[in-house]
């Protein structure tokens, strides 16, 4: 039985499977599947199956396809996007799809344009993924010169153009309706929802968006059914997931495993565990969006509702591991920094707010900070949550802040304590010895 899905045409020696390579792996079947369905039957399928967005958010993708208009009386423009702006933080697992494997994506995307009557798709992909937007334009032209693009699709009446977006680069692209404005040509800034993009997105027309892993998974659940899809999976969430490492452990990577894999599992036997004389201090599971988990969730699945139950969020499924030798002061200090550079500025608890905690991080980590730093800074952990902001953006960059606060609490107060951070004292002292 095929287990790795997303994978199975990347190898050792593979750099980028043609279209010939891609066919002989049984690539384009489930396109052709596709065509002999009724488009309502591939979105009943998808939501059935049980795929879940692989973007962060893990909404059901059948059902978010299901709200796109239909009949007579809806408009006869639909537009998909796929999401290929990967700028998370601790994230690189789309990379992968796209310059290893461009036809499951373009495969993926035929699909999913299909169901939901799409005759234009857009991949917006991030500016600094040069080599993976070479090698989408030119899966492209040789699907189209193999027909399986372009004007009445194997002899139907579909017809599908996919076109490659480069980015001009900001983390704010990565909310769809941000990257609408910008496909537009607009100033990359949120919408206000309703309407959503289903029912008024690209140019006002209905538009799905999806990540380039979530349109990966589509063309073998197609091709394999839902039973196949649902039974890749340890437990509630069906399929199979790119899973991610990166930190101090001795193989970092990214692999694709069930959905339901233990935290354990891929940390200590896919990434090998910690490098030698470092022990694990804590870990952010999906990007640096997400919320500090600590080792005694290691045993902990993988899986969407799981993690958000114990506190943060699946995210995109790419784990950040922080030793006992990396200050979490100064870790937060970066991703903070990170995420005020890229505010769209919007809103003001984003705008301002993010800049306020870098500096009262900065003063913590530079021995300035005084014990009231520490109440502030939750406070504007809180002022950016869930509810006060226009967007996900500033929500996401207070998750480790705040996070980081209650699992690491006496390391901020260490560096009152003590006027300066401790982590980097212990490390002059062992360079001086």
């Amino acid at each position: 039985m095929l287990t790795n899905p997303l994978t199975k045409n990347i190898g050792p020696e593979n750099i980028a499977a043609d279209i010939e390579r891609y066919r002989e792996s049984g690539g384009y079947r489930g396109w052709s599947k596709a065509l002999e369905m009724a488009p309502g039957d591939i979105v009943k399928m998808v939501q059935d199956g049980g795929l879940r967005g692989r973007g962060g958010a893990g909404f059901n993708t059948g059902l978010k396809w299901s709200f796109v208009p239909r009949g007579a009386d809806s408009p006869s423009i639909k537009y998909l996007v796929c999401n290929a702006d990967e700028m998370e933080p601790g994230t690189f697992k789309d990379r992968l799809l796209m310059e290893r494997d461009p036809h499951l994506l373009i495969e993926g995307m035929a699909i999913a344009a299909y169901a939901i009557g799409a005759h234009t798709a857009y991949i917006f992909i991030r500016g600094e993924y040069h080599l993976a937007a070479e090698r989408l334009e030119q899966a492209i032209d040789e699907a189209r010169q193999e027909g399986l693009l372009g004007n009445s699709i194997r002899g139907t009446e579909f017809s599908l153009e996919i076109f490659v977006h480069r980015s001009a680069g900001n983390y704010i692209c990565g909310e769809e309706t941000a990257l609408l404005n910008a496909l537009e040509g607009k100033r990359a800034v949120p919408r206000a929802k309703p309407p959503f993009p289903q029912v008024s997105g690209l140019w006002g027309k209905p538009t799905v968006v999806n990540n380039v892993e979530t349109l990966c998974n589509i063309p073998n659940l197609i091709e394999h059914g839902i039973d196949w899809y649902r039974s890749l999976g340890r437990g509630e969430d069906a399929g199979s997931k790119l899973f991610g490492v990166s930190g101090r452990v001795k193989n970092p990577g990214t692999w694709e495993l069930p959905m339901g894999t233990p935290i354990r599992e891929i940390i200590e036997q896919h990434a090998g565990g910690m490098c030698d004389g470092y022990q694990l201090k804590g870990f952010l599971p999906g990007g640096g969006s997400t919320d500090f988990l600590g080792p005694d969730h290691l045993d902990l699945p993988m899986d969407y509702d799981v993690i958000g139950k114990a506190g943060s969020r699946m995210g995109t499924g790419t784990i950040i591991v922080l030793d006992d030798h990396t200050c979490p002061v100064g870790l937060v200090l970066n991703l903070t920094r990170f995420f005020a550079r890229e505010s769209c500025g919007w809103c003001t608890p984003c705008r301002d707010g993010l800049p306020w905690a870098v500096q009262i991080l900065e003063r913590l980590e530079n021995g300035e900070g005084v014990p009231e730093d520490l109440d502030l800074l939750r406070e504007q952990a809180r002022r950016m949550g869930p509810g006060n902001t226009f967007c996900a953006l500033a929500p996401g960059a207070a998750e480790p802040i705040q996070s980081a606060l209650k699992l690491f609490e006496q390391d901020f107060i260490d560096h009152v304590m003590h006027g300066c951070c401790p982590f980097e004292k212990v490390a002059e002292a062992s360079a001086a010895v």
